[in-house]
C-alpha cells in the first residue's frame, strides 16, 4: 500500500480502515469502523520505523480491542 491509500482489515469480526500517513514510514492509522462511536480508533508506529506486516498489523488491533471496556466501547 502506497501513503494515504486506505484498506480495510477484519480482526476477530471487527472491521478497521487503516491509512498511512504521508512521511511517516511505520505509522498506522486506524478507525474501529464496526465500534460504537464513529471515527474512533487509535494509531501505531513501528520501532525503528519499518513497514509491518500483516501480522503486526492485527496484534496492534488486538492489543487495541483488548484494552477497549465494553461497556464504552472506549479505552478507559
Amino acid at each position: 500500500m502506497s501513503a494515504n491509500e486506505s484498506w480495510r482489515m477484519s480482526v476477530d469480526g471487527e472491521e478497521f480502515e487503516v491509512s498511512q500517513p504521508d512521511n511517516t514510514p511505520g505509522s498506522y492509522d486506524f478507525i474501529w469502523l464496526t465500534g460504537p462511536d464513529p471515527g474512533y480508533g487509535f494509531g501505531f508506529t513501528t520501532h525503528p520505523p519499518v513497514q509491518a506486516d500483516t501480522a503486526e498489523l492485527e496484534e496492534a488491533i488486538r492489543d487495541f480491542l483488548s484494552q477497549v471496556d465494553p461497556d464504552t466501547g472506549h479505552i478507559e
